[in-house]
């Protein structure tokens, strides 16, 4: 059944890798709880005890307003098909976003994503298995890219213009600190 480990082990890593989807946790001390799934090439482990993710302009801002005020986030992992398994990445987190000096070293492990606003790193300090064997089979059929459709036929003023009107606040009226 389950395991708790200190780092994400050479199997769990080729498991990561394998995966089309993650979803993402994170809350605030008060007000709602976020849980965002994930996909596109958008994730990369860094070492045993880090992983990054490359977060696109959507029609929210949660996790950035999240980890400001509380910087624990969870990444979870679904086996959706072969041998059943959960894999959740526990840690603490915080946004690199185009301003920051960082940026250009994450946003380079990843292949150039339109909209892209933050790049996430978790420090994981547990990672954690568990059964899933309630979890349905899912087959993939391929990934979508609307996403990058539509922020590729936008110029910088107008998605700027978007992280002002949708991007600056969470649900809750927390600030996100995408401009600063």
């Amino acid at each position: 059944m389950g395991k708790q480990l200190q780092s994400i082990s050479p199997v769990l890593n080729e498991f990561i890798l394998k995966q089309h989807m993650f979803f993402v946790g994170t809350a605030a001390p008060d007000g709602r709880v976020n849980i965002s799934p994930k996909g596109m090439d958008s994730l990369r482990i860094t070492n045993p005890n880090q992983v990054v993710w490359l977060n696109s302009t959507g029609s929210g801002n949660e996790s950035a307003a999240h980890i400001l005020e509380l910087p624990r986030m969870t990444v979870m992992f679904c086996a959706f098909e072969g041998a059943p398994m959960i894999l959740r990445l526990f840690g603490h987190a915080r946004a690199v976003h185009p301003r920051d000096a960082e940026w250009e070293s994450l946003y380079g492990l990843f292949k150039p994503l339109p909209g892209a606003r933050q790049v996430f790193v978790l420090e994981i300090d547990l990672v954690q298995t568990s059964c899933g064997m309630a979890v349905p089979f899912y087959e993939h059929a391929g990934t979508r890219e609307d996403l990058n459709d539509y922020w590729a036929a936008r110029t910088p003023e107008q998605i700027e213009t978007y992280w002002h009107d949708k991007n600056t606040k969470s649900i809750d009226g927390k600030p996100t600190e995408i401009f600063g």
